[in-house]
């Protein structure tokens, strides 16, 4: 069988992406996933199964076994087929060299920084931005190799991050970013001329990988520093927290209240008053207003967050 254009994907953006080929630019002649079971090896934000497109479109979706791709069901399916061309869209995993091999134009997928590659190559580039601050993002939709995000680039595109935006609107401008290079990279592709440019003035620089634990909050950390880790990791990530004794405090919204008001008498994280179900949390150099958190039980004045 031969399957001209293909998307690897994992998580709603994925689905996104699909529909949007699909149903403004060409068939997608086939979907690449994991099987629901990997999921008890690989954590996953925001995954979502994919299954849904063969009933929705007639899309054929293939469910690999491994993340990484190197179960033997995997490997046989691509040895047996012809594709084309591939983009990957919200596929956190190296896709190995046998895989890339088998595509005629190439495998591409996103990957950007406040830089330009190949600074910020590495895990959960827009959720670092966030978090470290950055006020732009550059897109790049770049061609695949053994390697992590190498500056193999087809074409880059823009957008500003505002001290308004968290994690999930930030992947709303991504997804109208994406869909712009995607729109240029399969043209050149029905045109047979895609054009990739590798020289790069910049300097290697890596984002770690991020987990559940690193959304812990201090608040013996600058307001603005605690409100960036909120935003950087909210839904569909597992959300910042706290502890309030042994019990866990889940922050899905916050923003910086005051940082005038004289909140002497009160240690960092001690809540000092409540509206409308709304905590002002002390912080070291002003408060925070936490809108919106998850706890087992209802935070009141005087509670501290740990």
């Amino acid at each position: 069988m031969k399957y001209r254009v293909v998307v690897f994907g994992v998580k709603d953006t994925s689905e996104n992406i699909v529909e949007f080929i699909h149903n403004n630019i060409c068939s997608v002649d086939l979907v690449i996933t994991i099987h629901p079971d990997v999921l008890n090896k690989n954590q996953v934000s925001g995954f979502k199964g994919l299954s849904v497109l063969t009933e929705k479109y007639g899309i054929p979706v293939f469910e690999a076994d491994s993340y990484f791709l190197t179960d033997d069901k995997t490997k046989t399916f691509m040895e047996e087929n012809e594709f084309e061309i591939a983009i990957s869209m919200g596929w956190q995993r190296l896709i190995p060299a046998y895989v890339l091999e088998r595509f005629a134009y190439g495998v591409y997928g996103f990957h950007g920084n406040c830089g330009y590659l190949p600074f910020g190559r590495g895990r959960s580039p827009l959720n670092w931005s966030i978090i470290n601050g950055d006020s732009r993002f550059n897109l790049n939709l770049f061609r695949y190799d053994e390697k992590a995000d190498s500056p193999n680039i087809f074409d880059t595109e823009m957008f500003s991050i505002t001290l308004h935006d968290d994690i999930r609107t930030a992947q709303y401008k991504n997804m109208i970013c994406s869909k712009n290079l995607i729109k240029k990279l399969l043209k050149a592709y029905e045109e047979k001329r895609i054009v990739i440019r590798t020289e790069s003035k910049d300097f290697d620089s890596w984002y770690n990988k991020r987990t559940a634990e690193d959304g812990k909050i201090d608040f013996h950390d600058r307001t603005r520093n605690i409100y960036n880790l909120i935003r950087g990791v909210a839904a569909p990530f597992p959300g910042a927290f706290a502890l309030c004794g042994e019990t866990k405090v889940t922050v899905w919204e916050a923003h910086p209240f005051d940082e005038m008001i004289d909140f002497s008498s009160y240690a960092p994280g001690e809540v000092v008053d409540v509206f409308d179900g709304k905590l002002v949390v002390r912080t070291v150099d002003g408060s925070l207003l936490i809108d919106r958190y998850e706890c087992e039980r209802e935070l009141i004045t005087g509670d501290i967050l740990i």
